[in-house]
Order: C-alpha cells, then sequence, then structure tokens
C-alpha cells in the first residue's frame, strides 16, 4: 500500500494563531529537513513553510552546561557531550492538543559541528606556539632540525591531547547520532519505515579511500614502489603532490601515476602551513594552486598539514577537499567535523579524514599495529560511513612500517570481500556524494522509484525503529 502522510493544516489549531502554531511546529520542520537532506528521503515527509515564515525566526534550542558551539552559530548552549553521542535536548512546555517536539535546529547544529564553529580548548603553550609568527619560524628551520628534535617539539605541542573530552575520540559520530535521532522523529509518528537512498553504490556497507601525501624526495622516489604494493592488493589511491620547493614534479611521473590508474591531487602550495594564515596571502596562493590543479589535471586538494579555513575552501577552485580531520586531537589545528560522512561546503565535497595518519601513530603513539585503525573502521561502520587513511611514503622507508601498512591493506581487502565495504578512488567517492545529493524518491504504482543521474547504483533502503534504535534495511533483504 502506498505509505499515507498527513500534511500539516494550516488553519488555527488548538486556539492558536498561525504564527504561533507556526512557532512550535518550526523546531519539527528543521529537524525533518536535516534528515532529509541527508537520508535522501521523500520531501513530503516534511512539514512545508514558506521561506518567509523561516526567515527571522529565534531558535528555542536548550542543552546542557558543555558549551561546545558559539558564534556564527544558531545557539549559544550545545549538547553535553559523552561516549554514546549528543544528551537529549529539553523540551519546552507545550499547549494542550500539540505532540510534544524536540525544540532544536538539527541543520544549525549540524553545520556547527561540520564546519568547526565552536571553542577548542588550548592551554598558553599552544596558544604561543599557534601563533602565525612562531608557525613561521618552524617552518622555516623545520628542514635542518633533526628527527628526534622536531618529534620532541610536535609532542610538546601536542601535549594533553588525550584528555581533551569533545570531539570524541578516536571517532566522533556527534552529527549522525544527531540525524538518526531527527530520524526518529519520522520514523513511528508519521509512518512505520521511512524510505531513503542507500549511501553508497550497490548497498555497500561503507566505503574506503586510500590518500597518500608526498612530503619529500625520498617520498617521492618511493611513489613507483607504492603504487606496486597497492596494486597488490587491488587498492588504487590518490597521491597529493606538493606543487612548489619541495620536489621537482616531472610530467613523467604525473602520466605514470595517471596511467596506472591511480590519482592526482595537489597537496598545499609549498608545504610551509601559512595558507589560511591571512586573506591577503591565501588569495595570493590559491590564484597558483588554481593553476597547478589545472596543470596536474587534479580535482581534489588537501592543506599542508591539515590546516583549514571552510569558508574559504571554494576559493581553491576544486571539486572536493581532504583537510578535515574528524577528530583533530594529534592535529597542529585541533577540532573536527564530527562526522564520517562527507558533506558540501559550498560547490566543494568535503571527504573528511576519518582515521589517525599514519606519522601520528607510528611516532606521536608510538604504535606500530593497526590496532587503533581497525577499532576506527569498526566504529565507523557501525554508522556506515567513509573510512579514509592518510598514509605517507615518506614515513614507510623503513620494514617495520612498511609491515604495517601491508598488514592494513591486507585488512581492507577483507572488509571489501567480507563486510562489502566499496573501497575507491576520493575522486569516485565525492562524485558519487553529488549524484546522491541529486536523486529523489518517487512513488509510481505504490512502488518507491529512484530518478537521477546515477540511480542504476542507487539503491532504496529503509528505516524502522526496533528497540528504540534505529534499523536500516535494503530493498530485497530480510530484516533480521
Amino acid at each position: 500500500m502506498p505509505m499515507q502522510i498527513e500534511q500539516p493544516k494550516t488553519e488555527t489549531f488548538g486556539g492558536l494563531s498561525a504564527r504561533d502554531r507556526f512557532e512550535f511546529m518550526r523546531p519539527m520542520c528543521n529537524t525533518n529537513k536535516a534528515a532529509i537532506d541527508f537520508y535522501r528521503c521523500p520531501e513530503v515527509l516534511a512539514p512545508v513553510f514558506s521561506p518567509e515564515e523561516l526567515n527571522g525566526q529565534p531558535n528555542s534550542l536548550q542543552f546542557g552546561t558543555d558549551t561546545v558551539c558559539s558564534q556564527p552559530s544558531a545557539f549559544q548552549r550545545a549538547p553535553k557531550v559523552s561516549s554514546h553521542g549528543l544528551a537529549e535536548p529539553s523540551v519546552n512546555a507545550v499547549p494542550e492538543g500539540f505532540t510534544p517536539r524536540r525544540t532544536f535546529d538539527a541543520s544549525r547544529i549540524i553545520d556547527d559541528l561540520r564546519f568547526e564553529r565552536y571553542p577548542t580548548n588550548d592551554d598558553h603553550i599552544r596558544a604561543v606556539l599557534s601563533t602565525n609568527v612562531a608557525r613561521r619560524i618552524y617552518y622555516f628551520l623545520r628542514p635542518a632540525l633533526p628527527d628526534w628534535l622536531r618529534r620532541k617539539v610536535q609532542q610538546t605541542y601536542l601535549r594533553n591531547w588525550d584528555e581533551l573530552s569533545f570531539p570524541n575520540w578516536p571517532v566522533d559520530t556527534s552529527v549522525e547520532n544527531i540525524l538518526e535521532r531527527c530520524l526518529l522523529d519520522l520514523v513511528g509518528e508519521q509512518v512505520d519505515r521511512v524510505p531513503f537512498i542507500w549511501f553508497w553504490p550497490n548497498g555497500a556497507a561503507g566505503a574506503a579511500i586510500m590518500t597518500h601525501d608526498v612530503e619529500t624526495t625520498a617520498g617521492l622516489d618511493f611513489v613507483p614502489r607504492l603504487m606496486d604494493l597497492d596494486d597488490e592488493f587491488g587498492i588504487k589511491a590518490s597521491f597529493q603532490l606538493v606543487p612548489e620547493q619541495r620536489y621537482p614534479v616531472s610530467k613523467d611521473l604525473l602520466v605514470q601515476i595517471r596511467h596506472r590508474d591511480f590519482e592526482i591531487n595537489v597537496h598545499g602550495l609549498n608545504h610551509e602551513g601559512n595558507l589560511f594564515s591571512d586573506w591577503k596571502s591565501f588569495l595570493k596562493q590559491s590564484k597558483l594552486i588554481r593553476q597547478y590543479v589545472q596543470d596536474f589535471g587534479a580535482a581534489g586538494f588537501r592543506s599542508a598539514c591539515m590546516y583549514r579555513n571552510l569558508d574559504w575552501f571554494e576559493e581553491l577552485g576544486v571539486c572536493y577537499d581532504m583537510s578535515v580531520p574528524n577528530v583533530a586531537h594529534l592535529e597542529p589545528q585541533r577540532g573536527g567535523c564530527c562526522t564520517v560522512f562527507p558533506y558540501f561546503i559550498g560547490r566543494v565535497v568535503e571527504l573528511p579524514l576519518t582515521t589517525v595518519q599514519d606519522y601520528s601513530l607510528f611516532h606521536i603513539l608510538g604504535d606500530y599495529s593497526i590496532d587503533l585503525w581497525k577499532k576506527q573502521i569498526q566504529l565507523i561502520l557501525e554508522k556506515h560511513g567513509l573510512i579514509s587513511f592518510i598514509v605517507h611514503p615518506d614515513y614507510l622507508l623503513n620494514e617495520r612500517a612498511l609491515s604495517v601498512y601491508r598488514a592494513l591493506l591486507g585488512y581492507l581487502s577483507e572488509l571489501r570481500r567480507g563486510k562489502n565495504v566499496w573501497i575507491a578512488l576520493p575522486g569516485d567517492t565525492q562524485r558519487w556524494w553529488r549524484e546522491r545529493q541529486e536523486m529523489q524518491l518517487i512513488l509510481e504504482d505504490g512502488k518507491w522509484r529512484i530518478v537521477g543521474p546515477g540511480r542504476e547504483r542507487a539503491r532504496i533502503a529503509f528505516a524502522s525503529i526496533r528497540d528504540g534504535r534505529i534499523l536500516y534495511t535494503l530493498e530485497g533483504t530480510l530484516e533480521g
């Protein structure tokens, strides 16, 4: 039977005026919109309000005591965060005859998390070392610093990282937790189960991308051998190349990488970590970066050392970016986007880094195993998200590190076979996410159908509730 969904009424209800009713229903509208945008649910599930009604309305969010988000966000107090996700928001008192709704603007909260619009807690030492002057001095001296001294500086800079409570280490899924809560507002209140467009092509349980940032001449020389190793396991990767100062990028190398069906992206300008230091300098460098994007035949970008200013990304002229960590406790710039899925920054698709970098694993944590990676992978797959890696050829030059990477490739191959994980190039991943964003579910003759480019790879799924939790079921499979 076709799903019957009652549209919200516009007349006076319960003795309230239309505007008063809107004030109460607005959070429900924003909650539904956030879920529909992400899950690609039928738009008929959303209450209909005009843009004029939505503009300028006050936010009614009330949360706990921990401040997570700040201006220019829509709210001042944010959810208290635990390992189980975000605490339940409070519910305002409601007029007689109304069903209580969660009073929070989910879209605004999600944007604030994805765009890192919340304060980070830096101690005095980090505050001093994070200044532009200190950063310029460090990158000027860095080539002359011995490895042991450079690592000592980095360890001092990252001190107390494991005492940070937010974002949640080792993987933060606060955005997904909110979206699932939004979906719960749809399932059960209006329908028994909600159809949506599954996250990945051909019903894959999750996705994974491998990326290699090339920092030095030694790393550049190792690129052909690294491609051989990746090919042993049938895993293609992208190579992020530094255009200036670090090493010469020959046309022969670009042709070789592309001929072997690997991918090329631009990695900053000169790897000095100063791209986002000020707007004037950024505009000058971004003009050069756009030219190198064209010269390299690239579509993607990653900044040096994961420094970032998301509001400026569109100036880089790329299709996608890979500069935002899920959790940035071990990165020079603190923060994290708190999601394990791609998302849009204007016209740019962000493919967040959702696992620890190899350098941090080996040289900061002193861990030469894949145990942490496996733990992060498990947490990401619980949400059916994107597993993304940075493994530098520069840090695989000894057999100990190389054996760890080989073990990781073997584990990813097992996930592809046993767990139906889609391992793709970053460019293919962002193209899929764009296609999915344009797809729609329509109801024809009592059946749901996907329309839009790329629909032949898309799958319909259903969300229902079991024991108070969201259960996903792909069309044509049995619930279990």
